[in-house]
């Protein structure tokens, strides 16, 4: 039979694994289209190995091309592969590094519509702190969650003999 201590290394594995990446919505409220500062949205914000980011958009209207710093600054649209197209794209942030987003529609890129960021070689913190309201949304454990996880921790743990 497992221990207490298993159970509760189980029960903090499960909860902590998710609780500090976070979906970062590209141009928060605005989302993606032209007309948004993409380098402005982007400073100050931390990018974490785990975080996802979130291209919203109207399909049809717009699509997202990963590229390379160098079609990045020529907007050369790539032919493979081929963009991501939902409207609601989300890209995990998988590798540490630079990584170069841009619209492939008309001359949108060339407009403005390109984003460049860093995701850090590590993943976030375990103090990192919450987005500020109208900023991107994140899905970390907000405090009531956290009780509820430990109440129920505490009450599997009166019901595991030791």
């Amino acid at each position: 039979m497992a221990s207490k201590a298993l159970w509760i290394m189980i029960i903090v594995a499960a909860s902590a694994a998710p609780a500090f990446a976070i979906d970062h919505i590209v141009g928060d409220d605005s989302g993606w289209k032209l007309g948004v500062n993409y380098t402005a949205w982007a400073e100050g914000k931390q990018f974490y190995l785990g975080d996802r980011l979130v291209f919203k958009y109207g399909q049809g209207a717009h699509n997202v091309h990963r590229v390379n710093g160098t079609a990045f600054q020529q907007c050369m649209v790539p032919s493979a592969p081929g963009p991501l197209t939902s409207g609601n794209d989300v890209i995990p942030l998988a590798t540490p590094g630079r990584k170069w987003y841009i619209c492939g529609v008309g001359n949108h890129c060339a407009s403005g519509m390109k984003l460049v960021i860093t995701v850090a070689s590590t993943e976030a913190p375990a103090s990192a702190p919450a987005p500020t309201p109208g900023t991107s949304a994140g899905n970390h454990l907000p405090p009531l969650k956290s009780s509820v996880w430990m109440v129920a921790a505490l009450v599997v743990l009166k019901m595991i003999p030791a």
